[in-house]
């Protein structure tokens, strides 16, 4: 095993070496603001693209806690979302339809590609974005078991998220996994209404057997379980919302992280002010839920959900 992953982490390194010279589209594009780089990964044509997000934490205090640095790299499972109305019709990440998924090498050359380019460990792994993880399901599982590997990257298994749109059967599968990744589920409606109208996705798996699946997670990992929940001005972000989402969470060991949607030019969908995301938050936390309200990184250089990719590819038809 220990040859294994020594000969997978050279062959990487070569051709993340190699990119400028040997594989010119494999860095199709990146922009650097701040702690944020943004990657689109190009492949063969300017379709087969993937994209990358990497954030960089200073060391800062919190109540009166040291937190130390953290290198964070946010990576797409696919080069196109599984179904072009999957996760969301809200992210620029549904617009364009299936291409492919990435095979397990393809995952772990996003990081090996981020840390030369940084300069820095990658320490952190969220897996969302553009595709669904769990329709990628044995690339994904490989990739988990490689990256976390002592003989690989060692990258703690506490410390990778994968982000899932809600597929029943392989939530249940991944649970009995024996892996300690955290699970965040994409939930964005608080009733099984308005779940279907921002997610088709929710029409073939209604929200109380996906809520049972992340209770069987919960159970047989003890990992917590993160829902996401990107507020829409005007669609899920009511006094209503927050009595239901109260009913939901309140029962159960998870924290709700609030995401303002990003605005895309081909959707209608608008974000909230800050005033008031804030005190959809804090009427959440009235009722005593675990609530926070994600920092934003990377729209402002199209490294949102799907953002880059699209970009790139509309350049790329444009020229």
């Amino acid at each position: 095993m220990k040859n294994i992953h020594t000969w997978m982490r050279r062959a990487a390194q070569a051709v993340a070496a190699a990119t400028g010279r040997l594989r010119p589209r494999l860095v199709a594009f990146w922009a650097r603001f701040g702690y944020v780089i943004s990657m689109a990964f190009g492949m063969v044509s300017f379709t087969d693209v993937a994209e990358a997000a990497w954030f960089s934490v200073p060391r800062f205090l919190h109540f009166g806690v040291t937190f130390e640095p953290a290198s964070c790299i946010a990576i797409g499972l696919l080069f196109a979302i599984n179904s072009i109305q999957a996760i969301g019709d809200f992210t620029a990440t549904t617009i364009g339809g299936l291409n492919r998924s990435l095979r397990t090498s393809e995952m772990l050359r996003q990081i090996y590609q981020i840390q030369k380019i940084t300069g820095e460990r990658v320490s952190n792994i969220v897996v969302m974005g553009t595709g669904e993880p769990l329709d990628n399901y044995d690339n994904f599982l490989k990739f988990i078991h490689m990256v976390s590997d002592g003989n690989g990257l060692n990258i703690s298994q506490r410390n990778i998220t994968a982000s899932t749109c809600g597929l029943v059967p392989q939530i249940h599968r991944l649970a009995g996994e024996g892996l300690q990744i955290t699970l965040a589920l994409s939930l964005h409606g608080s009733t099984q209404e308005k779940r279907e109208k921002l997610m088709p996705i929710a029409r073939k798996y209604k929200l109380p057997e996906v809520l049972a699946a992340c209770d069987d997670y919960f159970d047989k990992t003890g990992r917590r379980i993160t829902f996401e929940y990107s507020l829409v001005k005007g669609v899920n972000d009511t006094d209503e919302d927050i009595a239901h989402l109260t009913g939901i969470l309140k029962p159960r060991n998870c924290h709700l992280n609030l995401i303002p949607v990003n605005p895309i030019r081909e959707r209608d969908f608008q974000r909230p002010d800050r005033e008031n995301a804030l005190e959809f938050k804090n009427k959440l936390e009235k009722n005593g839920i675990n609530v926070t309200i994600r920092r934003e990184r990377g729209s402002d250089i199209d490294g949102a959900c799907g953002q880059l990719r699209r970009r790139y590819q509309t350049v790329q038809k444009e020229n």
